[in-house]
């Protein structure tokens, strides 16, 4: 075999192709990864399911190697359920750094099967979906955002018959409170000897 040609098979070994370019994968390389920039990852973070309330992930990566084709952006959440992440079916560029997601009118779109009120995992993968092996310089699945999405309730007024069960319980307990009535007895009943005791040293003067 010619020196040219061990090159050549040497080159085609250690290589990977996205589209029509080929990269050469060194053997100390590392499996690529995905960094989540926005929202924070180390709390959860709570996004209203609202007109013009829209939802910006970010990422960034890093030891990838070979671009992806494309990248599948899902929101795995805790009623079992995948739903698609963005306009485009989940589907973003393959260099891509964000995404933007309207979940009122993906909620308003898909009444049949409505976002949850209830937590959800971001989950980012290439083209090669999201059971593929992790391998050097390519990029691996990243789940490591939780997020969580609710549903305002809607206004009542006091006229169309709001209230407040919270206030009208806790009052009924306090007033159903031993201690409460004990001191509520004893504070009238030295206000009110502490007033007779005033007036007599008014009228002794």
């Amino acid at each position: 075999m010619s020196s040219t040609a061990a090159s050549s098979s040497a080159q085609s070994s250690g290589a990977s192709s996205s589209g029509s370019s080929t990269v050469s994968i060194p053997a100390s390389a590392q499996v690529g990864s995905l960094s989540i920039t926005q929202p924070a990852t180390t709390s959860t973070s709570y996004f209203k399911i609202a007109s013009n309330n829209l939802l910006t992930f970010g990422w960034n990566f890093t030891s990838v190697l070979v671009t992806p084709t494309s990248l599948t952006v899902s929101a795995a959440c805790e009623n079992s359920n995948t739903y698609p992440v963005g306009d485009n079916n989940g589907l973003v560029a393959g260099d891509a750094t964000q995404v933007v997601w309207d979940v009122y009118s993906y909620q308003t779109a898909h009444s049949d099967n409505p976002l949850p009120q209830g937590t959800c995992s971001l989950m980012i993968c290439d083209e090669r979906g999201y059971d593929a092996t992790e391998a050097a310089g390519y990029l691996a699945v990243n789940s490591d955002l939780t997020f969580a999405l609710y549903t305002p309730q809607a206004y009542t007024g006091i006229a169309e018959g709001w209230e407040c069960s919270v206030c009208n319980s806790s009052l009924a307990g306090i007033a159903a409170n031993p201690t409460v009535v004990t001191m509520v007895a004893t504070f009238l009943v030295v206000f009110l000897s502490g007033y007779q005791l005033l007036r007599s040293a008014v009228r002794a003067i």
